[in-house]
């Protein structure tokens, strides 16, 4: 047996006691006896810990989708907002078709209808071809009357380019001149860029002016409106210009600000039609191969009674498209006149050669008529395409 020492045991018995006689209270941090859990109360806890979680995981849940609809939002609003056409659409026709016409007057007006016919279809280009052997370059010239052998390719250009040039600007590009003694007979073409003095648009056509800019700063350019407008460049006076400005202007100043950008931009940014261009050639062969696009048009479209039926066609995505009218007696006339081609059936040199207008009751169908018909009969293909 062990032998236990009364003493140690009394001074162990003596150390828990104070002088008094009294328990001694424990000092912090001492052994406690554990409390008895309460698993009621965990259980409450528990459930509300849950309950913390899945709120939390639901809130996350829900603000993951409200992050993913809101980038849906922009992208929708970004392609909205960026209605950009990207592809151009050209016609051709031959400068003869004026001779069709009986008197000035009649020449005048059929010249603003193919002007309006082009513009009602958003045509980018207008190609005046030579099929007489006038060898005409540019609009500088005279027309010799009617019923003679007469330059009627630069008068057809002349009064496009007059149709074409807003309202305001007229008076800068077109002196008085004979072939455009009776414009007055003309619809306007009331495109988007014809805008009225007061009329808010991100776009105007402009001219530059002849004032010498300040130093450090660009040109001055009169876009219609009540005020001139300040653009980033300085550039020679008497340029056509395509002027895009600032979103906020300070209306107490004397002049607006704007950006001088491409003539393509309204198109191809903003989705407007911002007119056409009008261009030259001497033959029709000059059409296909003196375009201004890098590549040549990839699409090229020839109209005539005895081409395939349209309705059975269909266009395929393109960048530029180009459509070709004949004249008086056709494609065939023209192709009869180009000394540069050798071929003697005209649909050899399209993509597609089609009859817009199938089963027609006339003998004959004029060029300002085909032009609607054509491009009505094509518009919706053109879009199916894109």
């Amino acid at each position: 047996m062990r032998k236990v020492n009364p003493e140690v045991n009394k001074s162990h018995a003596l150390g828990n006691m104070s002088l008094n006689g009294t328990p001694k209270t424990p000092k912090p941090g001492a052994f406690k006896p554990e409390e008895k859990i309460c698993w009621r109360k965990r259980k409450n806890e528990l459930k509300e810990s849950k309950k913390k979680r899945k709120m939390a995981k639901l809130i996350k849940k829900l603000e993951k989708e409200q992050q993913q609809d809101s980038a849906e939002n922009s992208k929708q609003e970004e392609s909205q907002n960026n209605k950009g056409r990207a592809y151009t659409v050209s016609v051709a026709l031959p400068g003869s078709v004026l001779d069709n016409a009986q008197s000035p007057e009649l020449r005048t007006y059929l010249a603003g209808q193919i002007a309006r016919a082009c513009a009602v279809f958003c045509v980018d280009e207008i190609i005046v071809f030579d099929e007489q052997d006038e060898d005409v370059k540019s609009v500088e010239g005279d027309f010799k009357g009617v019923g003679k052998k007469g330059q009627a390719c630069i008068q057809l250009a002349r009064i496009l380019q007059y149709v074409e040039c807003p309202q305001y600007l007229r008076k800068w590009f077109f002196p008085v001149h004979k072939d455009l003694q009776y414009a007055g007979l003309l619809n306007p073409l009331d495109s988007p860029h014809h805008m009225r003095i007061d009329e808010e648009s991100e776009y105007r056509e402009g001219v530059v002016l002849n004032r010498p800019p300040k130093p450090g700063k660009g040109s001055l350019v009169n876009c219609g409106m009540r005020k001139e407008v300040r653009i980033d460049k300085q550039l020679q006076s008497g340029l056509r210009v395509t002027v895009k400005l600032n979103k906020t202007q300070n209306q107490e100043s004397k002049l607006y600000k704007g950006v001088v950008v491409a003539p393509h931009v309204p198109r191809t940014e903003a989705g407007l039609y911002w007119g056409y261009t009008v261009r030259l050639a001497s033959c029709l062969s000059a059409v296909f191969t003196e375009g201004p696009h890098q590549g040549g048009y990839d699409l090229t479209v020839g109209t005539s009674e005895r081409g395939n039926t349209v309705e059975q066609t269909t266009l395929s995505p393109f960048k530029h498209l180009l459509v070709v009218f004949g004249g008086l007696h056709g494609l065939e006339a023209s192709v009869d006149a180009d000394q540069n081609l050798d071929v003697t059936d005209p649909s050899l040199l399209f993509d597609l050669y089609l009859n817009t207008c199938p089963g027609q009751g006339s003998r004959t169908i004029r060029t300002e008529e085909a032009i609607l018909i054509s491009m009505a009969t094509l518009q919706p293909k053109i879009a199916a395409a894109f």
